[in-house]
């Protein structure tokens, strides 16, 4: 009676066992004229978490880049003021090496650096696609947030939960979403609708969206937004424009017609 002989095994020495890459994570942080705050944010920056961060320098006449660069920033360059052109510019530089996921994060030390690992590890646990630092669900140190922002957040939340079934308790800038997923949202706003444009855009797709609690610090300087009463109305407008607008351009989300779809 005849058989096959099985092959020796090898020594477990030298098998092969295939372990998963680990996700990048990139972070991108607009800035204008934030050189007293920048260099604290880039040295609390959790590495080797984040492989590498993006300064979008917006326009600064204080010396922001060059204090970014000696702190270890990769430092581009957009000269059309606005949120969204500045976060635009600096994910533009990511497509050549693109990461896993994105952080987002200010650079006048009003969030927490040390904080990103919450940020990202919804979404390295496979849990999430886009996660949003709620600085309402967090302590907010006193006076961090104006009374003009927290009614903002609460009217403008309320109204993505009313239009678009999405549950967020704050638009708050400190967030992490997957680098795929954000390609596919299309974004375009390059102002101060930036971060509810991602939320909306977010609901449509129906990407899986958690929050988690932040703390909130009295930035370093003054607001380009909250700090003026004529930013936060502008800042104010621009988020409702934004809502508005889609909406009644796209009507609410239709389910898996609107999954996925890269959106104007």
């Amino acid at each position: 009676m005849t058989g096959s002989i099985a092959a020796p095994r090898a020594p477990l020495s030298q098998v092969q066992v295939a372990t998963p890459r680990p996700v990048l994570v990139d972070a991108v942080i607009p800035a204008l004229n934030e050189a007293e705050a920048i260099g604290e944010v880039l040295d609390a920056i959790p590495r080797p978490l984040v492989r590498r961060v993006i300064v979008c320098d917006n326009g600064s006449t204080d010396g922001t880049a060059d204090v970014a660069r000696a702190h270890g920033a990769v430092v581009v360059h957009e000269g059309r003021r606005g949120y969204g052109a500045a976060c635009l510019r600096a994910l533009g530089a990511l497509e050549a090496d693109p990461p896993g996921v994105v952080l987002f994060l200010d650079g006048d030390r009003s969030d927490d650096p040390s904080e990103a690992a919450g940020i990202v590890e919804p979404i390295l646990a496979g849990r999430a696609d886009l996660v949003i630092g709620s600085r309402t669900l967090g302590d907010a140190d006193p006076g961090a947030l104006t009374p003009q922002a927290r009614f903002g957040n609460w009217l403008a939340t309320r109204l993505l939960r009313l239009l678009y079934q999405a549950r967020y308790t704050d638009l708050g800038p400190f967030r992490a979403i997957r680098y795929s997923s954000l390609r596919t949202l299309g974004m375009r706003d390059r102002d101060f609708g930036w971060t509810v444009e991602m939320q909306i855009k977010a609901a449509r797709a129906r990407l899986r969206a958690e929050e988690v609690p932040v703390r909130y610090r009295r930035r370093i300087g003054r607001s380009k937004i909250s700090g003026t009463v004529s930013g936060s109305i502008c800042a104010g407008f621009k988020i409702l424009e934004t809502i508005a607008v889609d909406f009644a351009r796209h009507g609410p989300p239709r389910g898996e017609q609107d999954a996925g779809r890269a959106l104007p």
